[in-house]
């Protein structure tokens, strides 16, 4: 009974789509079919854990520090993995929690906007329909770009956890201009303060106009953002008292937030929102004793701050917070242990910092619970993570940015890629995001089936080709040879090392002697070791023989493929 209070509501995409009114008359059938396989969990898993969130004082190596950097980036290289063992856990987590200096907004690279050259952004210029899909594919690019780039920060991961968490779909919005305000207002704060998010959140014109805040009035309140900023964003439902009303808030708290937030309106022209005192209920609202029978007496275009700020001092709030982060760093199971021994200390320390994330994240990430053995490789890889993950992890080479209209166009190609596999970048399925971070029992078992597992595999399928992808004159392939020239002449002369350095990049737990026999067939099918150890110093004698240099592409390629054909790989 006790863990079972503590899991999240189930929803279904149709009960948000009937919560709210469509924007854009759009069929939820646009988007590839979402999927359940009938293998996916139909309970929660038995989880044995008996770690807390005392600092982790155990070995530290590259095992350790490629945990960390999974959960942490889109997929870390040898040398953020190697980097990161040769220092300590402290000094990564420093730089993990670093906030780098902001992006350089996104680019026109479409000849059809010729409000601006070709490589300059469009960010600020004037909203025109005719123009709205190119620049929201400039936008969701330029985005898929960034989570490229991350470099060993976790503001990128963070940017797409609010995201997920502060939903708006750039398809309802339908102005990239609000869309990329979002996004800059998401990584701006992603490492920043919760409270501030909120308030900052709450009046970005994206919100006001996904959620129907720009049309509430004092005469006609609309109550979507003010539920869903209690039920998703900040509160949590809670177990249910009666018609309606649950433990963290009522009806009644939904309809006198809603009141509260009348008088807010979206500006195309400033890409801001702004208040307008006479759309405004200026009644003192009055909330129930989820809130202490708290009241919000009149207070203008600052009475927004005073209701986020009261919802801030409920303790549920920052419990709900936390368990959200832990799922997302750490194992979608919260059992009564993990309430009481790691998200409610947690939630603790988020208050006793006035909701500043960065001290929340230190404290998990630097666990005894975060390296717990329990908690290593038990995520499946969302399709972002997949996806610019195998980009990362072999160091791809893509366009220049002197060449800004093919560098957009590999990064749409990622983009596509992620969408096949169920996961949109800018267009969650629904306000509660997508469902591998909520939906109970499955979670993120759910980013795997029939459709997306394919997908998956087509991936890197082509990604790890010697032929790879080409678009706009360029080819985006993993250079596998350059990847084993760089490791140390004898690893890369020996066939069993070069494998057991792939899979110690690749997968996060041991693989068993049964496999790594197979990923030798697949490098030397039915060929002796010392075959390989030829051919490679026959290709170092002569590098620029194509015939030579292309018969060992084609072993690594074959091999690195059937690695990323295990399930392991799809394991985080």
């Amino acid at each position: 009974m006790f863990a079972a209070a503590y899991e999240p509501p189930s929803f279904s995409p149709k009960t948000f789509a009937a919560s709210r009114p469509s924007f854009c008359g759009r069929s939820p059938d646009c988007r590839p079919p979402e999927t359940v396989s009938p293998f996916a969990n139909k309970k929660l898993p038995a989880r044995t854990t008996s770690s807390t969130l005392a600092p982790y004082s155990g070995a530290w190596g590259p095992d350790q520090a490629a945990h960390l950097l999974r959960r942490c980036l889109f997929g870390p290289t040898r040398g953020e993995i190697q980097a990161a063992a040769a220092s300590t856990l402290a000094l990564v987590l420093d730089g993990l929690l670093t906030v780098p200096a902001a992006p350089a907004a996104p680019l026109n690279v479409n000849a059809l906007d010729t409000t601006v050259p070709i490589g300059q952004t469009w960010v600020g210029q004037s909203f025109d329909q005719t123009l709205e899909g190119a620049r929201r594919t400039s936008l969701r690019d330029w985005w898929l770009g960034q989570q490229l780039m991350q470099g060993v920060s976790l503001n990128e991961k963070m940017t797409l956890f609010w995201h997920n968490h502060f939903v708006i779909e750039f398809s309802t919005i339908n102005s990239a201009q609000y869309g990329y305000e979002y996004v800059r207002l998401l990584r701006q704060h992603a490492l920043g303060n919760i409270r501030q998010l909120t308030k900052a959140i709450t009046i970005t014109p994206a919100m006001l106009r996904y959620l129907n805040g720009n049309a509430s009035t004092a005469s006609a309140p609309n109550e979507n953002f003010a539920r869903e900023l209690m039920e998703l964003f900040t509160l949590g439902k809670g177990p249910l008292i009666g018609a309606g009303n649950y433990t963290t808030y009522t009806e009644a708290d939904v309809q006198a937030a809603a009141k509260v937030l009348t008088g807010w309106r979206d500006d195309p022209a400033t890409v801001a929102g702004y208040f307008t005192a006479s759309r405004h209920d200026t009644s003192t609202k009055q909330f129930s004793s989820a809130f202490g029978n708290a009241r919000i007496t009149p207070n203008g275009a600052s009475e927004y701050q005073d209701l986020i700020d009261l919802i801030f001092l409920q303790s549920s709030t920052a419990a709900f917070l936390v368990r959200k982060l832990y799922r997302w760093f750490v194992y979608y199971v919260i059992d009564a242990q993990t309430e009481s021994d790691i998200i409610q200390p947690l939630a603790t320390l988020l208050v006793q910092n006035n909701f500043d994330v960065a001290p929340v994240l230190r404290a998990l990430l630097g666990s005894q619970h975060f390296f717990d053995v329990a908690n290593v490789g038990c995520l499946i890889k969302s399709p972002l993570d997949f996806t610019v993950g195998v980009c990362r992890q072999f160091e791809l080479a893509f366009p220049p940015a002197s060449s800004p209209i093919a560098q957009y166009g590999m990064w749409e190609q990622l983009y596509s890629t992620a969408y096949l596999q169920q996961q949109p970048l800018g267009d969650p399925p629904n306000v509660a995001g997508w469902a591998a971070y909520y939906q109970t029992p499955q979670y993120h078992e759910l980013w795997i089936n029939a459709v997306t597992l394919p997908r998956r595999n087509q991936a890197t399928d082509l990604f790890l080709s010697t032929a790879g992808y080409t678009r706009n004159g360029f080819t985006l392939k993993a250079d596998l040879v350059a990847w084993v020239q760089a490791l140390p002449a004898a690893t890369a002369q020996n066939p069993n090392l070069v494998i057991a350095e792939f899979a110690q990049l690749m997968v996060p737990i041991v693989l068993t002697t049964n496999q790594l026999d197979f990923l030798k067939s697949a490098l030397l099918p039915g060929l002796p070791d010392f075959e390989w150890t030829s051919e490679w110093n026959q290709y170092l004698a002569a590098p620029t023989n194509t015939v030579k240099r292309n018969t060992v592409a084609g072993r690594l390629s074959a091999m690195a493929r059937a690695l990323a054909g295990l399930a392991e790989y799809q394991l985080s």
